[in-house]
């Protein structure tokens, strides 16, 4: 069986545990990371030298990265789901997953500071300037959605998995956003997926 370490409220860890769920995969996890420790002990480091979470161990197959574990994921299991067949497709689906990085940079302060930042301890310009540029950005992706109901076309793809991890935040946070009707219209899509709503629609923290 395979088996993966991270905690539950990772944005990264869910990556991997909404496509495992939406491709019906049986799955240990095992709690790493920030107050569960783990990621620092030797057998951790010679697992992912960078001590970080998830990874994951598919049958003696050690993979680190979240984007590469779900690609990895897709391919193995989704093929003609969350891994296109069609090549273009496919490169779309890509695109996206890279690009969440970019929203995933400007909304990290944001989330940091408003979650887990002591009230007195917080940096409202990076708050501000962070939910300035998160908006912008979810306008790029709403755009797209006027002629698809997800990033990649008709269905979803692992293109979807890391943006919806990161606009979950984006979301759920109490911030100001931009009318963007296509893009709630894809976030409550998402809410409607049993897998969505077990692993990656859970309370911040």
């Amino acid at each position: 069986m395979l088996k993966i370490w991270g905690r539950t409220n990772s944005v990264n860890v869910k990556k991997a545990l909404w496509a495992l769920e939406e491709l019906k995969l049986r799955y240990e996890r095992v709690d790493a990371g920030l107050q569960y420790g783990v990621v620092n002990t030797p057998e951790y480091r010679a697992m992912n030298p960078n001590g970080l979470v998830p990874t994951i161990d598919d049958d003696g197959f050690i993979l680190w990265e979240s984007h590469a574990i779900v690609r990895y994921l897709a391919a193995k299991h989704g093929a003609g789901s969350l891994w296109p067949t069609d090549l273009r497709a496919r490169a779309d689906a890509d695109r996206w997953m890279d690009w969440a990085f970019t929203f995933a940079g400007v909304l990290r302060p944001v989330f940091w500071n408003l979650i887990r930042t002591a009230p007195d301890k917080r940096d409202h310009r990076l708050v501000e300037d962070g939910v300035r540029k998160a908006g912008e950005l979810a306008a790029t992706v709403d755009a797209i959605l006027a002629d698809r109901p997800y990033v990649a076309g008709d269905s979803l793809t692992m293109g979807d998995i890391p943006l919806g991890c990161h606009l979950q935040l984006w979301f759920r946070l109490d911030i100001a956003r931009p009318a963007v009707p296509r893009l709630q219209g894809w976030f409550e899509r998402l809410c409607a997926r049993p897998a969505y709503a077990k692993i990656v629609d859970m309370a911040l923290s």
